[in-house]
């Protein structure tokens, strides 16, 4: 290989690198027939005025990150938006996790890491609703 055919792959190499550190997201992004799995997930405080609780349990939902079928994961509050009725703000903190497929899924449901964010951070909810979507 000639020096510079090296040096212009050494540096689209660390370009690669960098992005993909950049972005994890795009790191894992590999898709069954194109259709992944949101996982929503909509937690009600016990404790809703305490911003104590709803820190640590969105710390403890940043740890399923480590979960190694999670593809992408977003973590909300509430938004300010304009309030209408079909708008629910009812809730405190969401989860929106993607996954490759079911068998990803399926592995996050039953991955240590859930079960040890369950059991710890359980006490600090009341109410938890779940929706699973299939891309179409």
């Amino acid at each position: 290989m000639k020096k510079s055919s090296r040096r212009r792959f050494l540096a689209l190499a660390a370009g690669l690198s960098a992005i993909s550190t950049a972005f994890p997201m795009l790191r894992h992004r590999k898709l069954v027939n194109g259709k992944q799995i949101a996982h929503h997930v909509f937690f009600w405080l016990k404790n809703p005025t305490s911003t104590e609780d709803r820190d640590n349990l969105i710390a403890g939902v940043k740890t399923l990150s480590a979960i190694e079928t999670v593809r992408e994961i977003h973590i909300g509050v509430v938004a300010e938006t304009e309030k209408r009725p079909v708008v629910d703000a009812s809730w405190h903190v969401s989860e929106l996790i993607f996954f490759d497929d079911l068998q990803g899924q399926t592995t996050y449901q039953s991955h240590q890491v859930h079960l040890d964010f369950v059991k710890k951070y359980s006490p600090l909810w009341e109410k938890v609703i779940v929706y699973n979507a299939k891309e179409v």
